[in-house]
């Protein structure tokens, strides 16, 4: 069959865009839904804003898409089989995560599924440890970030308008969300879909569609447009625990979250270093919430959030390995 390589290249195209389009609404929640639990705007113009900036995003840099396809692993070691599993383990953990309303990373599923299929496929010894570490010390950093950002932005609000009524700061606010919510959605494509980039350019250096590993600028519209496409759609379960089972949010709160959320998820994109939107805006919810006490926030949800993001990258991972093992008996003849 002497077209199967690109045949099984094919698959890892469209496995890599389905998995931009599950991220896509997966996570409308991170930049959305504290503007419509507010009602700062309309859900559907909150979507369409979402959807039109994600994609205008996504074509800031390539540096998050290089570190996925050249931090992790070296592209030498990694075949078409290995990156379509890859697929499948963060797709699965995707899709659980949204049937069930949380929150997880679909940055760290692709990530974690990445170094479960090389480990299936080669052993420990491929992988860029060094790569790696600085992605998990992100994780731990990043939320922290967030958290300490947002609560201090809210305090200093706090201070600055100790004497002036609410109300009309509530409809002032209510304004600035919108503008807040248009710049989540701008820096969560610039680093979200740049992770499916660096996919796909693993899949063409595998099959030797290029000599060296860079991001082609057909991928990059693609990418941005199964992203757009996906957050369209909408993920009204994710929204719901973001924008209000976990914190009750007032316009000026769901404006600090965003803004603090939307500047970390810019500077870790400048740095090429794949963050979790979700991690950073829940955290920063978490800070607009901890400014007001602790008992606005509901913390049996937010117990759950933290064990999402403690298992991603493991349960993604087992998931690449298990699926490495089942895809490659039928797979590797071609």
């Amino acid at each position: 069959m002497p077209d199967a390589p690109l045949i099984l290249l094919g698959l890892v195209i469209f496995a890599a865009l389905a998995f931009d389009f599950i991220n896509g609404f997966h996570d409308t929640a991170n930049a959305i839904a504290t503007c419509i639990s507010t009602r700062a705007i309309s859900i559907r113009n909150a979507i369409l804003m979402a959807a039109g900036l994600n994609f205008v995003g996504a074509f800031v840099s390539t540096h998050v898409a290089t570190t996925i396809g050249k931090g992790i692993v070296d592209p030498g070691n990694v075949t078409q089989i290995v990156v379509l599993a890859d697929l499948a383990g963060a797709i699965f953990w995707d899709l659980l995560t949204w049937h069930y309303g949380i929150p997880a990373s679909s940055s760290h599923a692709i990530i974690g599924g990445l170094i479960g299929a090389v480990v299936a496929s080669r052993g420990f010894q491929p992988l860029h440890w060094s790569g790696i570490s600085k992605i998990l010390i992100a994780i731990v950093v990043s939320p922290v970030v967030g958290t300490l950002f947002a609560f201090l932005m809210m305090v200093a609000i706090y201070w600055v308008f100790r004497n002036h009524h609410p109300s009309p700061l509530n409809r002032a606010f209510r304004k600035l969300q919108i503008v807040s919510a248009a710049f989540m959605a701008f820096s969560h494509g610039s680093n979200d879909a740049q992770k499916s980039m660096g996919v796909i350019s693993l899949a063409l250096v595998s099959y030797g569609a290029m000599p060296v590993f860079h991001i082609p600028a057909w991928v990059i519209f693609a990418c941005a447009t199964a992203m757009a496409l996906g957050t369209a759609m909408g993920g009204w379960r994710i929204i719901k625990t973001v924008g209000s089972d976990f914190v009750e949010l007032q316009p000026v709160h769901g404006f600090c979250a965003e803004t603090s959320s939307s500047a970390v998820i810019l500077t870790a994109t400048a740095m090429g270093i794949p963050i979790s939107t979700t991690h950073v805006i829940t955290s920063a919810i978490l800070g607009v919430g901890l400014s007001q006490g602790r008992k606005k926030v509901n913390w049996g949800v937010g117990i759950r959030i933290v064990w999402a993001w403690i298992l991603t990258i493991p349960a993604s991972a087992a998931a690449g390995y298990f699926a490495f093992r089942v895809l490659s008996p039928f797979l590797v003849k071609l």
